[in-house]
């Protein structure tokens, strides 16, 4: 649901050892996610694990630039003094416009590094104030964190507030048609939460999707646009097929890679606050990271005649009697949950009902994943 006061929602980490905690938290919860992404082959299409651990690398990515972003920031005095925000409820991510502030950075990395002294002469200076003055080099500390910053931007590789549709080629089939996957991902602004689209499609136009130039800029265009976190996954489908009279939808997937719950950090209600408490769990271990994944698939064909045509439309599947129905617009829900061991344990003790259903990932020694559920 979205937020009705997000300001109150939001909270910067001012104290610059609170803010190193949490990225590092996250360091290590973005690597577990990418592995445990590998490992739903069970629970997904083979080719979508490798999709969704690609879109969690690049959110360890961002994770990875902003931790450089604001490394020393916190200790400058002036205009440059700034520090992280992030949600506190139902997210545990930076907000949206922390996002939004690293896609400008990155639009001008390249003029920004050219203004830049580099990393060894940075490196020499520090040493040199030190030694010769006997002082701390704070802005010489804040300058190398900010041209490593960039550098990282340089290189490429975050995750976005929007990351644009890309398809690929899944086969040839019958009647001259071809099978694409179609990937795309935002930043929900009301969730501050990554979410992941992929959609099947059975494309029967007379040129390739991607080499048809126009037609595959009105997909983006149309995919992005439906990219909302408030539409259900039988509303992008079905606007989709009436849009597209030559393109198929057979199957739609969201994923949503958060919240991130811990007592540190984050605001929590119901059953996992009282996980989190009673856990008691060291720095480090005292988190839990909720996914769900929505499915949407095509059930049959219908086709509609006009006076010189017939188009295809797709009816889909919708299951009364799975919990989720026609009230969420989606053939099946599925939740999951990564959470280290001790907070496991209390989680099993307790056995809340709402979240019997849920797969367990839990983390263990030398961030083994064991699953349960």
């Amino acid at each position: 649901m979205p937020k009705t006061d997000l300001t109150n929602d939001h909270h910067v980490l001012k104290d610059e050892f609170a803010a190193r905690r949490y990225f590092a938290k996250f360091e290590r919860i973005t690597r577990i996610m990418s592995g445990v992404a590998r490992q739903m082959e069970g629970e997904l299409p083979g080719s979508d694990t490798a999709i969704l651990a690609g879109y969690a690398e690049a959110v360890a990515a961002t994770f990875r630039a902003l931790s450089l972003k604001y490394l020393i920031a916190g200790r400058i005095v002036g205009p440059a003094r700034r520090h992280l925000t992030i949600d506190l409820h139902e997210s545990g991510f930076p907000i949206f416009q922390e996002l939004v502030s690293m896609a400008n950075d990155a639009a001008q990395a390249a003029g920004t590094l050219t203004g830049m002294a580099g990393v060894e002469d940075l490196k020499d200076r520090m040493v040199r104030r030190i030694v010769g003055e006997r002082a701390v080099p704070t802005d010489l500390q804040f300058a190398l964190s900010q041209r490593l910053y960039y550098e990282a931007l340089a290189a490429r590789g975050q995750f976005w507030a929007q990351m644009h549709p890309v398809a690929e080629w899944r086969g040839d089939l019958p009647r001259g048609r071809r099978a694409y996957k179609l990937h795309w991902a935002v930043y929900d602004s009301q969730l501050n939460v990554p979410v992941v689209y992929i959609l099947d499609v059975e494309d029967s136009g007379r040129t390739a999707l991607p080499k048809d130039i126009g037609r595959w800029e009105q997909v983006r265009a149309h995919l992005m646009a439906q990219s909302v976190g408030g539409l259900k996954l039988i509303t992008i489908a079905k606007g989709f097929d009436a849009d597209f009279g030559d393109l198929h939808p057979k199957g739609l997937r969201r994923m949503h890679l958060g919240p991130m719950y811990s007592s540190a950090y984050t605001l929590q209600s119901g059953p996992i606050r009282e996980v989190l408490e009673d856990a008691r769990a060291p720095a480090g271990e005292d988190w839990a990271l909720a996914w769900a994944i929505e499915e949407l698939e095509a059930e049959r064909v219908e086709v509609e005649k006009g006076w010189f045509s017939e188009t295809e439309r797709q009816v889909f599947r919708l299951d009364p009697f799975s919990g989720v129905g026609e009230d969420h617009g989606a053939t099946r829900l599925r939740r999951a949950l990564i959470l280290p061991q001790r907070p496991f344990q209390v989680l099993a003790e307790k056995d809340p009902p709402g979240f019997r259903d849920v797969r367990k990932f839990v983390v263990g020694a030398g961030d083994r994943v064991m699953v349960y559920g």
